[in-house]
């Protein structure tokens, strides 16, 4: 099977997001500061090698349809959906919120394309399924590093 233009064009964007999801994560993996440091610090190695391996397999996947990836950084910076990452140090709570933006932004593309990538080779579509699946557990772990209890629990709730 030989890619059509427009799965080409959907897997390409997958691709650059995610590549960019790599990157950041990085980025935010060598700034973090403040609270729960260290647990971010490790589950963004996580997202980081997660994101990179879902790359590879988009554009391995590309190549079978013979297809062209473009990794490069010029490509990425001008085609993802991924807000830009801020340079310097940034605190804990706040990389929490524009990583799980982040992977919010390439799901949002992987869901865009999926019905038109699922009519024309719902093998690609299976692998957005895959990293869907993955970035919103993801997403929902460093997520709760941020959140706050709705309801407060008193010794006299657990008697």
């Amino acid at each position: 099977m030989k890619a059509s233009p427009t799965l080409t064009n959907n897997l390409q964007a997958v691709l650059a997001d995610l590549i960019e999801l790599h990157v950041q994560g990085k980025q935010a993996h060598w700034n973090i500061v403040g609270t729960n440091f260290r647990d971010l610090h490790l589950q963004l190695d996580e997202i980081v090698d997660a994101a990179r391996q879902f790359a590879d397999d988009t554009a391995e996947r590309m190549r079978a349809l013979q297809a062209l990836p473009d990794g490069r950084s010029s490509t990425v910076a001008d085609t993802t959906s991924l807000a830009q990452f801020p340079d310097g140090l940034i605190s804990t709570e706040d990389a929490i919120e524009r990583i799980v933006a982040a992977m919010e932004a390439a799901v949002g593309t992987m869901r865009k394309v999926h019905d038109e990538v699922d009519e024309e080779d719902p093998t690609s579509a299976d692998l957005l399924h895959e990293f869907i699946a993955r970035l919103e557990q993801f997403a929902w772990m460093v997520q709760a590093e941020n959140m706050k209890p709705t309801a407060k629990v008193t010794a006299a709730d657990s008697k």
